[in-house]
């Protein structure tokens, strides 16, 4: 995307009749940096459960394989693609610096963590990709759910001051992204005359997290506030407060959902492939793997955890019509996939967007195969934001 003002959305605002104004849905994809596989969701995972090692990648995360990813998706008309962090991951940024490298107009919307790097070390990396890549960068601010992973980082806060040490630190980034002088004495950080050159588009910020806390600091900061994939009712009620608590402060956000699909031209071709997904693993691996999961710190990821039943089986799995859990079992973040045919991927994606969510950032399993089935497959049948 190569415009120079940010694209304005109302994310499903309300209308004077009090009916949400439906938004042109804007379609983004998914990087696999702990690498990919056709028949094993167990393969590649970012994490481990009672020392047992996730299983090696079918595909590995080489510049080869994921540039071959970019290169397709920004091809097929996604806007962006998401580059995630995590324990087992290749680093985001080194990553994404040498895709810019494989294409053109696509966006990147790079994992950002507060409290790693000081934040006008941050700043200055975030401008100097920016002006790189040509205008296409936008951030997912990863606060940190799990606290076991933050200390192997050698950050050993709490989750809630974690949120208030993130607040802080994107009032000093923005404030150096607009080219002002900084001066700073706060509870996390003592800046003193930092100052980087105005950046002509500055980065979307992309927030998200189901805990007051994240959703006070979302209202505050964010310009997308980002879920998982709860059933549409659910995450509509979810966003709802976000929205009301945004609107006390004079903000509009844009809202969007990460989900997994599986889509076919039938409803049985999709639910063959989600049941063969799940087919292998092993039960002992499932098990710690949902411990692990409602023990978490992070209250989203104990929400999707709780969507998932106690077996593997489609009616243990799908949640509501089309939205099945069963990525959830053995790996953390997104649990959940939109599975049907074209049409019925279509339907639950406008539910969505009826609930207020304009964005979808979506993956599937190889992430290569799937970003086509979506894009040929399900993408004609949307109204969609022309990139």
């Amino acid at each position: 995307m190569t415009v120079t003002e940010p694209i304005v959305h109302t994310g499903g605002q309300p209308r004077p009749g009090g009916q949400p104004e439906l938004q042109r849905i804007i379609l983004d994809w998914f990087i696999p940096l702990t690498g990919d596989s056709r028949t094993d969701l167990s393969q590649g995972s970012a994490m481990t459960y009672s020392g047992q090692s996730a299983a090696s990648p079918t595909r590995a995360p080489d510049i080869g394989y994921l540039a071959q990813i970019a290169r397709a998706v920004e091809h097929l008309g996604y806007h962006a693609v998401l580059i995630p962090t995590g324990g087992r991951s290749e680093e985001s940024w080194t990553v994404t610096s040498a895709l810019t490298q494989h294409t053109r107009e696509l966006d990147f919307l790079v994992a950002f963590r507060p409290g790693l790097v000081s934040p006008t070390l941050q700043a200055e990396i975030a401008a100097t990709f920016q002006r790189v890549s040509g205008d296409r960068l936008r951030v997912n601010v990863v606060v940190g759910g799990d606290d076991a992973e933050q200390r192997s980082y050698g950050d050993r806060i709490g989750k809630d001051d974690r949120y208030r040490r993130a607040a802080e630190y994107l009032s000093i980034v923005r404030r150096l992204w607009s080219g002002a002088r900084v001066d700073h004495a706060g509870e996390f950080y003592t800046i003193e005359g930092a100052q980087l050159p105005r950046l002509d588009r500055v980065p979307e910020i992309y927030l998200g997290g189901s805990s007051e806390a994240a959703i006070e600091v979302a209202a505050e900061h964010a310009d997308v506030y980002l879920s998982w994939g709860e059933p549409p009712a659910q995450a509509g009620a979810k966003i709802d407060r976000v929205r009301a608590r945004a609107a006390e402060l004079g903000r509009t956000l844009r809202y969007g959902v990460r989900l997994h699909v599986i889509a076919r031209p039938t409803s049985e071709e999709a639910w063959r492939i989600a049941d063969e997904l799940v087919a292998g693993l092993d039960p002992e691996v499932v098990a710690a793997a949902r411990a692990s999961f409602l023990a978490s710190a992070s209250v989203g990821q104990r929400r999707q955890a709780e969507l998932v039943g106690g077996g593997l089986r489609r009616e243990d799995l799908e949640i509501v019509p089309g939205l099945w859990a069963g990525v959830g079992l053995v790996r953390g973040g997104a649990g959940t996939a939109l599975v049907g045919s074209f049409e019925e991927v279509a339907r639950l994606i406008r539910e969505y967007r009826a609930a207020g969510f304009v964005e979808f950032v979506l993956s599937g399993y190889p992430h290569l195969e799937e970003a086509y089935w979506f894009a040929e497959g399900v993408a004609p049948l949307l109204e969609l934001e022309p990139r």
